[in-house]
Formats: structure tokens, sequence, C-alpha cells
């Protein structure tokens, strides 16, 4: 199990400024399936729905994710960022004032596309090129350091491809939408994303749910194949070989291998543990499953549309959220170690954020995966609007549950006077 190096832990403030939003765009996602309705399931190219596509990837997994690999990173990774805690004080803004703005662009504004694209990719690669900076590669955890860096590289690849695609949508670029498009959300949710939860997930899924070690050439397979996949999909896609339908089938073989990869570790685990952490991963493991069986085995846009809402909207979003819980749970506890009086002993990870109120959030996001899947296959007001409303409720409920656990922090309730021989 690999140790956790918690003095080289940032402030807690840093990854805080980024994993607290998270909920809120979980919520602005709400507020756009109220708003829209069923015509977010029409078409792809509908500027609504690559609105809400960006509310979900930028706001609730860009969030997540670059948030989490502040704390990360450096902790568990032996990596340290270049340029933290600058880059920490800083980034947050400006990535969540460029997907604001991008957001606002694609629903009324369209000139604010270009500049908000900007803000993004400058952002994202100050991010990834800061981490690359402090990945060494000196024999130890050689395949983390090296997923990492391979998504990190995915996340350079989407930043760029993304601004070319902003000044393409205004008529400042001559980009070929469909197939730049295909390659921007490779890049991002494969290249990056999936790349990013596997490597990071050979470390804490055996460390947080009680699994056996992932096996390392089940690990370096995959680590090869989905960039090979990705590299081979991405060619054939711009070089016109491979429509969009022909490129979804090849990216969902890393996909269905990743999703039976989680669901195998969690069958019958040697130790179990964070069960609503568990349950947050099958979630989002069965959902990737059936969204790259949809995209391999069955054509169609209504299946596309079914496959986005699966992968998109429940499968990766499931994952990042169990983590996230517990991260700020942990966060809270680093916190409370920091200002512990002398004398005392800080309550556990679990005391801050009990199980019972995980478990809540688990149901209410499961209940939401299902509406959304629902709403996708039959689009239609009603389904929507009960969407939403389940949606608001799950990452509301989310939302109050973060600023109550640092709460608990702040007022270091529950500090346990040590008896005089433990006393230093």
């Amino acid at each position: 199990m690999t140790a956790l190096a918690l003095e080289r832990a940032p402030a807690t403030a840093l990854p805080l400024r980024f994993l607290r939003l998270v909920p809120l765009w979980g919520l602005a996602a709400a507020a756009l399936l109220w708003w829209q309705g069923p015509t977010l399931w029409a078409s792809r190219w509908n500027p609504a729905t690559v609105a809400l596509v960006h509310v979900l990837t930028l706001g609730v997994l860009g969030n997540a994710i670059l948030g989490s690999l502040l704390q990360f990173l450096p902790v568990a990774a032996g990596v340290q960022p270049r340029g933290v805690p600058g880059l920490g004080r800083v980034l947050p803004a400006a990535f969540n004032a460029g997907a604001l703005g991008l957001v606002c662009g694609l629903l009324r504004w369209p000139l604010l596309v270009p500049a908000a694209g900007a803000i993004l990719a400058g952002s994202l690669a100050a991010f990834a090129l800061a981490a690359l900076a402090g990945i060494r590669l000196d024999g130890r955890q050689t395949g983390l350091r090296l997923g990492l860096a391979a998504a990190l590289l995915g996340l350079l690849g989407t930043a760029l491809l993304g601004l070319a695609l902003a000044l393409g949508w205004v008529g400042w670029l001559p980009v070929p939408m469909p197939s730049v498009t295909d390659a921007h959300a490779a890049f991002g949710l494969l290249g990056t994303v999936l790349m990013l939860l596997a490597a990071v997930g050979s470390v804490v899924v055996p460390m947080f749910q009680g699994t056996r070690p992932v096996p390392t050439r089940w690990l370096g397979g995959w680590l090869v194949a989905l960039p090979l996949a990705l590299a081979a999909g991405v060619g054939l896609r711009l070089g016109g070989v491979l429509e969009g339908e022909g490129m979804a089938r090849l990216l969902a073989l890393p996909v269905v291998a990743f999703a039976l990869g989680v669901l195998t570790l969690q069958w019958r685990p040697p130790h179990r543990r964070n069960p609503a952490l568990v349950g947050f991963w099958r979630l989002g493991a069965a959902a990737l499953l059936l969204a790259g069986a949809l995209a391999g085995l069955v054509p169609g846009p209504r299946m596309a549309v079914l496959a986005g809402a699966l992968g998109l909207g429940v499968g990766l979003p499931a994952l990042v959220l169990g983590m996230l819980l517990e991260i700020v749970a942990f966060l809270a506890w680093l916190e409370l170690q920091q200002r512990r009086p002398r004398g005392t002993r800080v309550p556990g990870v679990d005391a801050l954020l009990p199980e019972p109120r995980k478990a809540r959030l688990l149901r209410w996001h499961a209940a939401a995966a299902l509406m959304l899947v629902l709403a996708a296959a039959w689009p239609h007001p009603a389904t929507t609007a009960a969407t939403a409303i389940v949606l608001a409720a799950a990452y509301g409920l989310t939302s109050l549950t973060l600023v109550a656990t640092r709460r608990r922090a702040r007022r270091g309730a529950g500090w346990r006077h040590l008896p005089m021989e433990h006393r230093a």
C-alpha cells in the first residue's frame, strides 16, 4: 500500500477552492435541465446541449479533478507541482471564470466564447505544465507517475483543441467542427478523466475500498492500450477515415475494460471499507459499462445520446463524487490535526463525515442517475423537469454536507483530552 506523505500536503484551502464548487456546478446543470427541457436531447449541436456538457465536464468533473490532484500529487504520488501555492490561489478563479464565460457564451452571448476558451486553455495548460514539471521517473511509483503524465498530456491536448473549437464556433478559425469536436471529447473524457481515474484509482481503490491491489499487468496493459486506441481513433477521425460512430466503437473498448476492472476488484474484497465510496464507484463503473456497450454495439443518434447521458451524466460524476466526499473529510481531519491543542486528540475522519450521511448522498445521486437516463431515453417535459428536481436535491444535499463537514473542522468539535502519560 502506498504511504501517504502528509507532511507534503498543501494548505487545505488550496484544493478546497476547487472542491467546494463542484456541487454548485451540479446545481447549475439541474437549472439548465429545468430551463431548456427536452430540447437538450434533440441534437448534440444544440448550443444549450453543448453548454450542459461543459457544465458537467468543466464545472463538475474539472473542479473535482483539479482540486483532488492538488492534494493527491504531493501526498500520494510524490509529485510537487511547480508554483504552488501561487497556482492554487489564481487558477480556481481563472478556470471557473472561463467555464462560466463559455457557458454564458454558448447560451446567449457568442462573442464571449473565444475569450472564455482562451482563459480555459491558459489555465488548464498552466496546471498541466506545472504538474508535469514536478514528475520525476526515479524508479518509484513508475506506473502511477506515467499514468499521471499521460493524463496531463491529454489535458494539454484537450485545452488546445478546445481553444480551436472556441475560435471556430464564432467563425474566426476554419475548423472541421464535427471531427475536431470528437477529438476534443476523446482527449478530455478518455485521455484525461478516465486516465486519471485509472492511475489514481490504482492507489485509492485498494487503500479506501479494501480491494486487492490492482495487478501490475492489468494496469500496465490498460495504460498502454488507452493511449494507443486514443491515438488511432483521433488520427483516423481527423483524417476522415472514421466517422463518429466508428471512433466511438474503437474507444468503447478501454472504457468497458476499465469498468469491468473496477467491478472485478470490488467483487469479494479481502477488507470491506467505506461502503458508500464502494457504492459510488459501483454505480459509476456500471454506468460506464452500459455506456461503452451502447456506444460500441448499438449505432444511431438516440443510442449515442443515451450513452452520453450514462457516461458523462452518471458514470464519471459518480466516480469523482465518491472520492470528493472522502477527500473533503480527509482535508477537514488534516485541518483539525494542524489546529490540535496540546494534550488533545482529534476525532477520526468518519466522525467528521459519518458513513450514514455519505450513504444518504449515494441514494440521492443514484436516484438522479436513474432519472437522467429516463429523461434521455424518453425525452418529455415531465421526465426532464423531474430529473432537474432530483438532481438539484442530490447536489444541494452534497453542498450542505461539505459545508457541515467544514464547520465541524473549524469548530474543533470532538476534542478529546489525552491522559497525562500520552501528552508530549
